[in-house]
């Protein structure tokens, strides 16, 4: 969601282009007995391999983690959360793991990040509702999912398609809550079928195989680790889920675009909750294990910093 107050004070600036570019294509990747030699080379296990297919979406417009505290509140409500403590960090305190990959920011700041996300982001969310009726079209059928840095709940209005759907929603600011649950509320989804929780996507607070979906737009650029937070996506799908995604990614290497996100990089990590202008997310999802990968990508003409972007969905 960090990408958000990039998208949101750069409109104060430049308009939103309604006009939008986009390609798209498919990865299926399948396990095979062996290699060829510059696969190969520095790894003694076999990888998938992978085919690109033309086509996959046509644009219109295991590590195990826990969490004691959570285990109370979710009580009245049976998602399923771990209870015991985390085997792969130094405390089995959630909120110390938490803390880790995403420090803890001042009230007033997230007070203030949460009004930004939730008041400057509706010319945005209207420009690529085509996209994410796309992906969340997938969902049909799913009981379960979460969705990883949840921010203010613009996504709601899709899962309130889905009858009976139950969402657990994370975001390691607190304050996103009230506006989650507001946005719930709104969009028709019922309370007994919405949890949030405070976490990071490094940290999963879910058992392996628990949940249909995990849902992530603009979340990976601000994520702390994207390699371990892909595994974690991984480890809590069920066999078959889905990895939904929307992720801004950066420039090509040698453009101007490119050198401007690098230089203001810092800046933007600073301002923007840890976004990072100039990830290669698509790359990572590619190359994150899942067995079928269908990506596409769109390109803003009018957001200068952010005009990439890919969406799809990754099967486990």
């Amino acid at each position: 969601m960090a990408v958000h107050a990039v998208v949101a004070f750069s409109s104060a600036i430049l308009p939103i282009n309604p006009r939008i570019t986009s390609c798209s294509s498919r990865i299926i990747a399948s396990p095979t007995p062996s290699q060829s030699s510059s696969e190969s080379a520095g790894s003694s296990a076999a990888e998938p391999r992978k085919t690109l297919i033309n086509g996959g979406f046509c644009c219109c417009c295991g590590r195990r983690h826990f969490l004691e505290s959570a285990t109370a509140a979710s009580a009245a409500i049976q998602f399923p959360l771990r209870s015991s403590r985390a085997s792969s960090d130094s405390t089995s305190d959630y909120e110390a793991i938490v803390n880790k990959f995403h420090p803890s920011r001042p009230k007033w700041y997230e007070e203030l990040y949460a009004q930004v996300m939730d008041k400057g982001m509706k010319s945005y969310e209207a420009e690529i509702a085509g996209y994410k009726l796309q992906i969340f079209d997938e969902l049909k059928g799913a009981k379960e999912v979460v969705e990883i840095g949840v921010g203010t709940g613009p996504n709601f209005k899709y899962y309130a398609r889905n009858s009976g759907l139950r969402v657990i929603g994370m975001d390691p600011n607190k304050v996103m809550e009230r506006y989650a649950r507001e946005a719930a509320e709104k969009a028709g989804l019922l309370p007994e079928n919405f949890q949030f929780l405070q976490g990071v996507g490094e940290a999963i607070p879910l058992k392996d195989a628990s949940v249909d979906a995990v849902i992530g737009t603009l979340v990976l650029c601000s994520v702390g680790d994207v390699d371990r937070t892909l595994k974690e996506v991984k480890r809590v799908l069920k066999p078959g889920g889905l990895y939904c995604f929307l992720e801004h990614v950066a420039a090509k290497e040698g453009t101007i675009l490119r050198l401007l996100q690098n230089a203001l990089n810092p800046l933007q990590k600073l301002v923007a909750d840890g976004c990072h202008l100039n990830r290669e997310t698509g790359k990572d999802i590619l190359e994150a294990g899942f067995s079928d990968v269908r990506l596409s990508s769109a390109f803003f003409t009018s957001l200068p910093l952010v005009n990439s972007q890919v969406y799809g969905t990754a099967s486990k």
